[in-house]
């Protein structure tokens, strides 16, 4: 199905519209998908990807700062997903004992259960809507991507 058809516009659009129009209605088709999956887990996609950047971590514990800079939703606000995760036992947070102002998070064998719960769960979400794609395709739609993400100043 074209983009015109998903939202039934029979106005005539350039290919740069078309795009932006795309990736935001694709965005949002595997975003409802993946919100489905993690639903039942009681998480949002931010607290999913607090908790993948925390596994990421090898057992040693993020700052905020940290936590923010790999988010994938650069305008999340991780003292709020950080307390959520905190009222379900999925991570720890501390005061750093070298800088008082310093606030480190770390996540629970909880939070790690959940994650190796989720993983298969994920693989498959992401394999589905590979599937009709070849890796080359797929390869070239990740470059297509970064390249159209990069944006000249």
């Amino acid at each position: 199905m074209t983009i015109e058809e998903v939202i039934k516009s029979t106005v005539k659009m350039d290919n740069a519209k078309k795009v932006i129009l795309n990736i935001m209605y694709t965005q949002n088709v595997i975003l409802d998908h993946f919100n489905e999956l993690i639903k039942p887990y009681d998480l949002s996609g931010e607290q999913y990807n607090v908790l993948r950047i925390l596994r990421g971590q090898k057992g040693n514990p993020a700052n905020m700062c940290v936590i923010q800079e790999r988010m994938l939703a650069k305008t999340s606000n991780t003292t709020r997903l950080v307390d959520k995760l905190l009222l379900k036992d999925f991570v720890t947070r501390n005061v750093c004992p070298g800088n008082r102002r310093k606030i480190e998070v770390l996540i629970t064998q909880k939070g790690l259960d959940v994650l190796k719960e989720l993983d298969p769960k994920v693989d498959e979400h992401e394999r589905a809507f590979a599937e009709n794609i070849s890796p080359e395709e797929l390869e070239l739609l990740n470059k297509l991507l970064e390249k159209y993400r990069t944006q000249q100043n």
